[in-house]
């Protein structure tokens, strides 16, 4: 047996959960939790925003932990390893878009929160495709949110080629803004982090922008007009996304990796007159989330944390609505 937390209802408080998995599938890998973080996501999914829930529902998409046993048919993967798993469980292997190494982009892929339980959990299983070995000097209390948010922010730059003399711009400073200045300090770029907290102006420098702008001041917004290659938005809320468009340069792109439910209002001339460009994307491919890991390793990128016990995990959840968290939250056994 299984001992999780799940919700048993739209917006209900998570409660001890047990539950069978079954025999483990031959592609299947299970694995020990010692860490798992909680992402805004889960609550969107615990509130049953996107209508696509199913209850009882075992949140948690951001698993750092060890194997405790593979597949019959799993020979990339042995039991002990220290690996992660973010939003995806599993992909069809079949489908052009998975023949092409993008994994991420499969029409029928098992989500870990989604048709499954996920890793708010002592164990939790998926197939070994989407499991992903974690470097062996990683920092694994904070490996988590690398598995969601952390490749969020970092597929873009692979996807549109982001070169290290570009200037991009971040539209807000939380879970997924912070460790998109990280990134992009790292990989090269002149950052400029927009958020509407002046409190947060000197934290957005500290964690990698070379200057950051009061969004909500429309002098420091007409100021940049026409200055970036790429802005890249992390909120979840509507903004006046023409503004923004004007801070674009000829050929600029403006990214949205937020999930927001409101409409684009967005006028076509900008876009035409400056061959810009509007877009998204979701996380990234397993071969991704790998160089995305080996990357931070590497400049030693770490989430900014705040962590809780698996058993105050509605504790956790609080924090993460009050908004006041810096900046992921992880829960720790």
């Amino acid at each position: 047996m299984i001992k999780a937390y799940a919700a048993f209802e739209a917006g209900g408080e998570l409660k001890p959960f047990e539950y069978d998995p079954g025999p483990l599938g031959g592609d299947e890998v299970e694995i020990n939790v010692e860490y798992c973080g909680i992402c805004h996501s889960d609550l969107s999914m615990i509130d049953n925003e996107w209508g696509l829930s199913a209850y009882p529902l075992v949140p948690g998409h951001e698993v750092a932990g060890n194997i405790a046993a593979v597949g019959s048919d799993v020979t990339n993967l042995k039991v002990g390893q220290k690996v992660g798993l973010g939003w995806h469980s599993g992909y069809c292997m079949t489908c052009s878009t998975c023949m092409d190494g993008d994994h991420n982009l499969c029409a029928t892929p098992e989500t870990t929160i989604l048709g499954r339980h996920g890793g708010f959990a002592d164990k939790v299983r998926a197939h070994a495709p989407s499991i992903v070995p974690l470097p062996d000097n990683i920092d694994i209390i904070s490996a988590g949110p690398l598995f969601c948010g952390g490749i969020t922010v970092f597929n873009p730059l692979l996807q549109f080629n982001v070169k290290p003399t570009d200037r991009v711009g971040v539209i807000g400073i939380g879970g997924l803004g912070h460790m998109a200045l990280m990134f992009l300090n790292a990989w090269g770029c002149k950052v400029t982090a927009f958020t509407s907290s002046e409190a947060k102006k000197q934290e957005a420098l500290e964690l990698g922008a070379h200057r950051a702008i009061n969004s909500r001041n429309l002098e420091e917004l007409e100021a940049v007009a026409g200055q970036f290659d790429l802005i890249l938005s992390t909120v979840n809320v509507k903004l006046d996304w023409n503004t923004y468009l004007g801070a674009l340069q000829p050929k600029g792109r403006l990214h949205l990796v937020g999930a927001t439910l409101d409409p684009l209002d967005i006028g076509v001339f900008p876009l035409i007159m400056g061959q810009r460009s509007v877009s998204g994307s979701p996380v990234g491919s397993p071969t991704n989330i790998a160089r995305m890991l080996d990357f931070a390793v590497r400049h030693d990128i770490k989430p900014v944390i705040e962590t809780f016990p698996f058993d105050q995990v509605n504790d956790a959840m609080d924090r993460l609505k009050s908004g006041d968290a810096r900046y992921r939250i992880v829960l720790t056994r």
